[in-house]
């Protein structure tokens, strides 16, 4: 089962508080798999193995754009959200996911799931999309077919960007799915890190971008490839409050053979247990 609530514009501090705090309830046995559907205003997010140089922008600018900046600790470099983009953030336990062999999903499965979840929803839109061998996320630019791009002809386009946090095997952190995304914002760095990194939208790729729904629309066909891709039901849920209010009546229930999960803390810098992050 996934549970999803679209949350709209959230602050990014608010959406790393509320990825702890669902994770407890997960980790406990509380919460099903929950996937937070959002929004952020202009931030840039720096991960576990970013290099500071890739930000382009001076501080005095990004205050006058109103951008902040944020160290996190999922993996991969640096990355922009903003205003027009769909972000997700599954916070699954990967205990309950089985993997391509049957066996307990592991944390690279989990992000090639993500992946194609994210192909899917473009192909609904009519836009091929795919992988690019050697990254991370989804790309535009080829034949494509959910297939690996060929990235000789350098006319591929980044439209989604994945970057995951595991400890004890709950996920935190996820995608960011441009949609109508200002994307002259991502000219303020060096996507993940990776020098002439192209970037798309889906308004920019649709054939009929007037036509395009809006990202809540959109958010919510992305629950339905997630729930596809994985094998699970999806189940919306009413609100944060109707969410923690049924977390608060059912009884705790930690696996035998696992620990609880530390409370993630970038609000308290996402403190946990193992982690491993992986890269965008």
């Amino acid at each position: 089962m996934i549970q999803y609530l679209y949350l709209g514009r959230v602050g990014y501090d608010e959406g790393l508080r509320l990825q702890a705090e669902i994770a407890g309830l997960v980790a406990e046995g509380r919460a099903q798999n929950v996937l937070l559907l959002l929004e952020h205003p202009p931030v840039l997010t720096l991960g576990r193995n970013a290099n500071r140089a890739n930000i382009l922008a001076s501080d005095e600018m990004l205050e006058r754009r109103g951008v902040t900046v944020h160290e996190i600790n999922r993996g991969g470099d640096v990355t922009y959200h903003g205003p027009g983009q769909v972000v997700g953030y599954p916070i699954f336990d990967l205990r309950t996911l089985h993997g391509p062999s049957g066996g307990r999903m592991g944390p690279v499965d989990f992000v090639r799931g993500m992946e194609e979840a994210l192909i899917r929803l473009c192909g609904g839109f009519g836009v091929r999309a795919g992988r690019i061998a050697g990254l991370t996320g989804v790309w535009c630019g080829g034949p494509a077919d959910g297939k690996l791009l060929d990235k000789s002809g350098g006319t591929e386009r980044k439209i989604g960007a994945i970057g995951i946090h595991v400890s004890r095997g709950i996920t935190s952190h996820g995608f960011a799915f441009n949609v109508t995304t200002d994307l002259k914002d991502f000219a303020l760095i060096i996507p993940c890190g990776i020098p002439d990194h192209a970037v798309t939208s889906l308004e920019l790729e649709v054939q009929e971008p007037e036509k395009l729904p809006t990202l809540e629309a959109i958010a919510h066909a992305a629950v339905r490839q997630f729930g596809q891709v994985f094998g699970e039901q999806v189940l919306a849920v009413e609100s944060l409050d109707a969410l923690r209010a049924e977390a608060a009546a059912a009884p705790a229930h930690f696996p035998a053979e696992d620990t609880p999960v530390q409370v993630p803390a970038e609000v308290e810098r996402l403190r946990g247990g193992s982690e491993r992050p992986i890269r965008v």
